[in-house]
């Protein structure tokens, strides 16, 4: 069994950065991929990023290549989203997610977080 725990996010105007976090709880999470997803009002819940347990393998999606860093430190169980250069496009839901299989599609995904609001204001 594995927790995630979200924390961060909230409201910032066009232009700004938020960090969000993660706390990784469970066992055998270092055998797991890491990473975020997004779930905007009305559409479907798709990737971010994601990360491997070592943190030197990254995959972002292209809208956000450039404007958001995926971290992990894993002597602490944390995973973080740092979000900059914020659009108003990038207000949702975010949901820190773990696959024993690797994550790529919503379904790929095992465990979730509760999930954390992002409001990008114009």
């Amino acid at each position: 069994q594995v927790q995630l725990v979200e924390s961060g996010g909230g409201l910032v105007q066009t232009g700004g950065s938020l960090r969000v976090s993660c706390a990784a709880s469970g066992r055998a999470i270092s055998t797991y991929a890491l990473g975020w997803f997004r779930q905007a009002p009305g559409k479907e819940r798709l990737i971010v990023g994601a990360i491997n347990w070592s943190g030197d393998n990254t995959y972002y999606t292209d809208s956000v290549k450039g404007r958001f860093t995926i971290s992990i430190d894993n002597a602490k169980n944390m995973l973080y989203l740092q979000m900059d250069s914020l659009k108003p496009e990038d207000t949702a839901v975010y949901y820190c997610a773990a696959g024993a299989r690797g994550i790529y599609w919503a379904d790929d995904v095992d465990y979730w977080g509760q999930g954390t609001q992002v409001t990008v204001s114009s």
